[in-house]
């Protein structure tokens, strides 16, 4: 067996289990490990750099095939249920056996890395791969230790990440041959049957969200930036939603475009660099994650490339609708350094509306900040979860990311209240979805607009401006904005059928109403009382 790579930790595979593997490339730089992909016919080089892959059958996350391992450990505090489905101990340590006398045979990729770039809470990562550009992705995604940190290495969880291998779903106690298993007591994240690369930083993801709570750590599903006075932005949203793209502000300073802490200290990301996605990526209207696109060291997941020419098609959705890129934060010029930022000034929520009801932007109270956490409403985006089909669909995904979060919801709801009334913050909901008729009628909400919304609710400029309440959902709309028509603001006026309107929105009322019931016994009267009241 050989063992190559800039450094190989003290703390070495078989201390994890895995003795005799073909060979170990252990933290190797993107450039080699591009090369070794290349090698093992992985993916292709583009025109101008980047590493092309496909991911097979599975073009985004599978969460009916997500577990965790229900013990002492868990049994009492993950809100167990359809997002997080229980797998036992016993059949755990049967996959994992599994796991481990498969990637015993393989040509293994050893990353060593940090989730947490404020070192008061960051977790040491180690993601083992079968596939080069699987480490390659880690690698962009997480926090590259200082060379002199990984002599001595020790991961706090460890991701065994074996796409080749498929489970036995009934003896293995599992869904299908896909597996995404998680054990918090062994503290290791097994992975089988999916060669989709976001099923490594999502299961990191939910691991965060379990342990940093007892260290009075927010996690949040957001991304986040910094004004050049330092205020502080988040921006909360699923997939799809333009977390990425909103974010990413030529005018302000990147801290992440994704995962996130809110600890005593401030915000603080999670990761080391960005997930976009990229069909129909725009130049004019993103031209920093359009740059990424064009440069080596980005890996582009599904992207279409011709094979003789090797030029990119990022309009061709011919595989997914969800290709995407990952690349490391320093590749957005104004990205911040040390991914660390104050306490926040605004915090902004992001939802697609699929029906195309919602106002562009409006003010919350904490109360309905509070509300709409927990309800998350969006509409999920074609393509980022497996089965999803072609067409938006109206969903409510609790803390704007339900199936990454172990705990109960309103525990996560509590924490942001409490640091939403600590520290201040303003709070906004804001409608990147459907405008003047919902999906296939109307029309998605101009980027340019909800740039100049989002710009005047971070400078202050909206704070000062008189609103109107919308006699359906009871927000607070702005009645002018800075760079924005008049008409665009009040979502009633930009339909052509105004009592189609009403009806479309009584209807979301109820969507609401219906959704927030199985909270209701456990939040305060004041958050109920701000809720949107379902219409008769």
């Amino acid at each position: 067996m050989s063992v190559t790579g800039p450094v190989v930790s003290r703390f070495d595979l078989r201390h994890q289990g895995i003795k005799c593997a073909r060979a170990e490339h252990w933290n190797l730089p993107v450039a080699a490990l591009t090369e070794h992909a290349l090698r093992l016919g992985e993916g292709l080089l583009a025109a101008d750099g980047p590493l092309v892959v496909a991911t097979g059958d599975h073009t985004g996350r599978s969460p009916n095939d997500k577990f965790i391992v229900k013990d002492d450990e868990t049994r009492d505090r993950v809100w167990w249920g359809s997002v997080n489905r229980a797998i036992t101990p016993e059949a755990f340590e049967r996959l994992h056996a599994k796991v481990l006398a498969y990637l015993s045979g393989q040509e293994l990729f050893v990353q060593d890395l940090y989730a947490g770039a404020d070192p008061d809470y960051r977790l040491p990562v180690r993601v083992v791969c079968e596939r080069a550009w699987q480490a390659m992705f880690a690698r962009n995604m997480f926090i590259r230790p200082q060379v002199e940190e990984l002599h001595d290495f020790e991961p706090g969880f460890t991701v065994l990440h074996a796409p080749g291998l498929e489970a036995d779903p009934d003896p293995d106690g599992v869904n299908s041959g896909t597996f995404i298993c998680v054990d918090f007591t062994r503290r290791i994240v097994i992975i089988g049957g999916s060669e989709y690369a976001g099923e490594i930083k999502k299961s990191i993801f939910t691991v965060l969200n379990f342990l940093l709570p007892r260290a009075n750590v927010l996690p949040m599903h957001c991304s986040a930036n910094i004004g050049a006075d330092g205020d502080t932005a988040l921006f909360f949203g699923l997939s799809g939603t333009g977390k990425t793209t909103l974010s990413a502000d030529s005018s302000r300073t990147l801290i992440g475009d994704d995962e996130h802490g809110w600890s005593d200290n401030g915000v603080f990301n999670f990761e080391g660099g960005c997930y976009a996605k990229v069909i129909r990526l725009s130049q004019e209207a993103e031209p920093e994650i359009y740059a990424t696109t064009q440069r080596f060291g980005t890996l582009l997941e599904n992207a279409a490339c011709d094979p003789k020419t090797r030029l990119l098609d990022l309009h061709d959705n011919a595989k997914t609708e969800n290709t995407r890129a990952s690349y490391p934060l320093h590749f957005i010029p104004n990205a911040s350094e040390d991914g660390l930022g104050g306490h926040p000034a605004n915090l902004i929520m992001l939802t697609a509306d699929a029906f195309g009801v919602l106002p562009p932007i409006s003010m919350l109270s904490p109360e309905q900040a509070m509300y709409h956490f927990i309800s998350g409403y969006t509409a999920r985006v074609a393509g980022t979860e497996k089965g999803l089909g072609n067409t938006p669909s109206a969903t409510f995904s609790t803390c704007f990311g339900a199936p990454f979060m172990p705990l109960h919801p309103v525990e996560y709801a509590r924490m942001l209240g409490e640091k939403i009334e600590r520290h201040g913050c303003r709070c906004w909901l804001v409608n990147t979805g459907w405008t003047g008729g919902g999906y296939g009628v109307g029309k998605r909400m101009d980027i340019k607009h909800t740039r100049a919304m989002i710009a005047a609710a971070l400078n202050g400029e909206l704070a000062r401006v008189a609103t109107e309440v919308d006699p359906h959902f009871g927000l607070h709309i702005p009645t002018s904005c800075p760079g924005v028509p008049g008409e665009v603001l009040n979502p009633r006026d930009t339909w052509a059928d105004t009592a189609e309107y009403d009806r479309v929105a009584r209807d979301l009322t109820q969507r609401f109403a219906r959704n927030f019931e199985q909270f209701a016994d456990l939040v305060d009267e004041d958050i109920k009382a701000a809720g949107v009241k379902a219409a008769a």
